[in-house]
């Protein structure tokens, strides 16, 4: 089984903000396929669809964006998951442009603490990544106050294209594989 697991933190007061556009990208895919992400399981919000012919269980971890590493950790060993080949995890990077969308493997976590707690958590770098810009057009002083404050109505506009192209370039992923969605969605936007 394929695990695909968005980033964020559970709550209300963060559902609309940059650093939760991996829990609104699963949320997408989950509401486009007819289901919610509500079953808890392995400290996460989980539901599983079929895409394109495979099972997929899509995960919200509930242990907040600097632990996910846990969360992550139990459903790779209840699902024997291999994740370098079965695991996909879709975050938000604030060092891209708000709404660009770029698909990575074997990279560190370049600062991102969900990411760096999945590492420290799987033991491994290599696992495949989606990383959804959310940085904005004037540079911020505090990152993380930019990150954890609700998103602008012009900014909302954006992120909902881009989270048509995360689910996307998932499909792509699971049907013609990570090669061909980092060759049709890591291109530069002057191409």
């Amino acid at each position: 089984m394929k695990l695909i697991v968005g980033l964020g933190n559970p709550g209300e007061e963060y559902r609309l903000t940059p650093h939760n556009l991996g829990f609104l990208a699963l949320d997408r895919i989950a509401s486009d396929s007819g289901v919610e992400v509500r079953n808890r399981q392995c400290r996460a919000l989980t539901a599983r669809v079929v895409i394109g012919g495979e099972t997929v269980l899509l995960a919200k971890p509930e242990t907040y964006m600097n632990l996910s590493g846990m969360s992550v950790r139990e459903l790779v060993a209840e699902y024997e998951a291999k994740p370098e080949s079965d695991l996909i995890v879709i975050q938000d990077e604030l060092d891209f442009p708000l709404g660009t969308l770029r698909i990575h493997t074997r990279r560190s976590s370049a600062g991102h603490n969900g990411i760096e707690s999945i590492i420290g958590a799987l033991g491994t770098q290599d696992f495949l990544r989606i990383r959804i810009g959310v940085a904005p057009e004037h540079k911020v002083e505090d990152g993380q106050r930019y990150l954890l404050a609700p998103l602008r109505k012009a900014e909302l506009a954006v992120v909902d294209g881009v989270l048509d192209t995360a689910e996307e370039a998932v499909k792509v992923i699971l049907t013609e594989g990570p090669a061909a969605a980092m060759n049709r969605f890591n291109r530069k936007e002057s191409e």
